[in-house]
Order: structure tokens, then sequence, then C-alpha cells
């Protein structure tokens, strides 16, 4: 039980399954599980080594949602967990080839340099770019002949992951600051994260609606949409800097992207 809390189930299981659902569409096949293995493997490793880092930070923000500050698992079990996690991840990566291994693996490291310290600098969004970049690169990778992924999908998976990260720390910025965290959004404030962060997966469901070519109405409805509420959601937030309007409505436009992202796999099948 303590152990699951700390992987941070929910990003955990929510990229997992964006990235298999990716890899079905894409045409992977049986190479799908591989994709779910070293994904579930890779953020596993990721949500572990951040509990594992910020345990006395958690504790000292007195955070009763963290199991290692409240006893509910040991320090030296969640991080145990974490180095055969990132362990497994390689070769459960390179089941898709090298060349896809390199891809996954250099977001996987990049998301542990973030929780080893980039978080508290400028440079907070980088990983969350190479990451979410890299893992769309690491499913086109792997398909038969080992294509080039297209230039607008590895931008749109970087550019998703910047807004994702800019969405994420709205909610902790407080905390983050009283115990030195100092990255890109907690030196912009959370107004302008928020906007930030709806911006950044706006301009996600911009690529992946026009990158491959021309789009269905549909889908220009959706994004239309999206559009609309990011705006309704700035007003609020520059009138009540402390509403969580621009972060409710970031997640529901993530949601867009993840299915304009799967959506998109088809066209590599």
């Amino acid at each position: 039980m303590g152990l699951g809390r700390a992987c941070h189930p929910e990003p955990t299981v929510a990229v997992t399954a964006l990235f298999t659902a990716f890899a079905a569409a894409a045409g992977r096949g049986l190479g799908t599980w591989w994709v779910a293995m070293a994904v579930l493997a890779g953020q596993l490793s990721v949500g572990w080594s951040n509990d594992y880092l910020d345990r006395d930070r958690d504790a000292r923000t007195d955070r009763p949602d963290k199991p290692i500050p409240t006893g509910v698992v040991s320090a030296r079990v969640v991080g145990t967990a974490a180095l055969v996690a990132v362990t497994a991840c390689v070769p459960l990566s390179f089941g898709s080839g090298w060349r896809a291994a390199v891809a996954h693996l250099a977001g996987v490291a990049a998301a542990w340099a973030y929780n080893l310290g980039l978080k508290s600098t400028v440079l907070s969004p980088v990983p969350y770019a190479i990451g979410f970049g890299g893992l769309p690169a690491f499913v086109v990778l792997g398909l038969a002949g080992h294509p080039t992924p297209p230039a607008w999908l590895v931008t749109a998976g970087a550019v998703l992951g910047i807004g994702a990260h800019f969405a994420n720390v709205l909610p902790d910025l407080e905390d983050d600051r009283r115990t030195g965290v100092r990255g890109l959004p907690h030196r912009l404030g959370g107004p302008v994260s928020a906007l930030l962060a709806a911006a950044f997966l706006l301009a996600a469901s911009l690529l992946l609606a026009f990158g491959p070519g021309r789009p269905a109405p549909v889908v220009l409805a959706v994004v239309a949409a999206g559009a609309v509420a990011l705006l309704v959601a700035a007003v609020a937030t520059a009138r009540r800097p402390e509403s969580r309007a621009a972060f409710r409505v970031t997640i529901l436009v993530a949601l867009v992207d993840a299915a304009l992202l799967i959506a998109r796999g088809a066209s590599f099948s």
C-alpha cells in the first residue's frame, strides 16, 4: 500500500496507459507489451526516486499524502524499489531495439536529473521536454524499419511535457518555496505559470491537430473548444490568482492532447 502510494500512482498509470495506447494505435503489435513494461518501469523509478529524495522536505511541510514521512513505508524500501525499477527499465527498453532504447532511457535519465536537483533551477522544464518528447520517439523507433519520428510528433510531446510541468507544480508552489525549491514556475509565480501551462498544452493540441496534415472537422471543434476554455481560465486566474480554474482546465486540455496523440498513432500503422 505505502509503496504504491510512493510511486505517484496517478501520473505513473496515466503516462503508461497513454503511450501503451499510442503504441497499439501505431501498430507495434506484440511490441506494445515491451512499450508498456518499459514505460511502467521508468515511471515507477521516477516516482519512487522522487519520494525517496524528497522525504525530508515532505516531512517539513507535513504532507499527509506522503507515505515515507508518515511512516507507512520506510525510505530504504522506496529507495531500493527505485533502483530495481530503473535497472529493469534498461533491458525492457532494449526490447524495442537500441534506437528506441536510447530515446526512452534519455528521458528516464532526464527525469532522474530533475529529481536530483534540476527541479530547483530555471532549467526545470527541460527534463519534462526531453522525457515527453522521447516517449513518442521511443514508440515510433520501435516500429519495423525503425522509421525516424516526425518532427511535429517529437515537438508536440516536448511541448506537452513542458505544459504538464507547469500544471503539475501549481498545487504545491507554496510548499515548494518554503523548502527551497526554486524551479522556473516558482520564480514566475502561480498566475503566470497557470497561463503558461495552458498555453503550452494548447500549443501541443495545435501541433497534434495540424502537424500530420489537414485535421478532421471534429478535431478542429475540439481544439477550438479547448482554446475558449483556456481563455476563460486565463481571465479567471488574472482576476483571482488563488483560483484553481486554470489548473482544472489545463488538466482537461491535457486529456484532449492525450486523445489526439492516440488518434494520430494510426498514421504510423
